[in-house]
C-alpha cells in the first residue's frame, strides 16, 4: 500500500510539474510579445531562473548541512544537463537552425561565464567573497 501511495504521489507531482511548466512557458511568451523582448532573453532569464530554483534550494540545504560538494555538483551538473541533454533532445525531436548572430553573441558569454565560474575554485576553496563574485 505504501508503494502505491508513493507512485500515486509521484504521478500527481509529475502531472502538476508538467502543467506548471506549460503555464510558465505560456506566460513567458506573453511577456516577450507584450514588451517586445526577444524570446531568447526571456528564456534565458525567466525560464532560466524558474528552472534553476529547485537546484538553488537543494544546493543551499546541502551547504547548510555540511555537504558543499553536493551543492557544487548539483549546480554544475544541472547546467551541463541543461546545455547538453536538453538541447540535444530538442534537436533530436526537431532539428533547428541557429542564427550566426546568436552564436556570435551568446557563445562568448557562455564561455566567459564558465571561465569566471572556474577561476574561484583554482585555490581549492570557495570563500564568501567568491560567492559574492559568482
Amino acid at each position: 500500500m505504501e508503494l502505491f501511495a508513493t507512485l500515486l504521489g509521484l504521478l500527481i507531482g509529475l502531472v502538476l510539474l508538467v502543467k506548471g511548466a506549460d503555464e510558465m512557458i505560456k506566460s513567458a511568451v506573453q511577456i516577450a510579445i507584450r514588451y517586445k523582448i526577444p524570446q531568447s532573453i526571456v528564456g534565458a532569464l525567466y525560464i532560466g531562473f524558474g528552472t534553476s530554483a529547485p537546484e538553488m534550494v537543494v544546493s543551499v540545504f546541502a551547504a547548510l548541512q555540511g555537504n558543499p560538494g553536493l551543492a557544487l555538483g548539483n549546480g554544475y551538473g544541472s547546467n551541463i544537463s541543461n546545455i547538453g541533454l536538453i538541447i540535444g533532445v530538442v534537436a533530436i525531436l526537431k532539428p533547428m537552425t541557429v542564427a550566426r548572430q546568436v552564436i556570435r553573441r551568446e557563445l562568448p558569454v557562455l564561455i566567459t561565464i564558465s571561465i569566471l565560474a572556474l577561476l574561484p575554485m583554482l585555490d581549492d576553496e570557495l570563500s564568501r567573497l567568491d560567492g559574492i563574485l559568482l
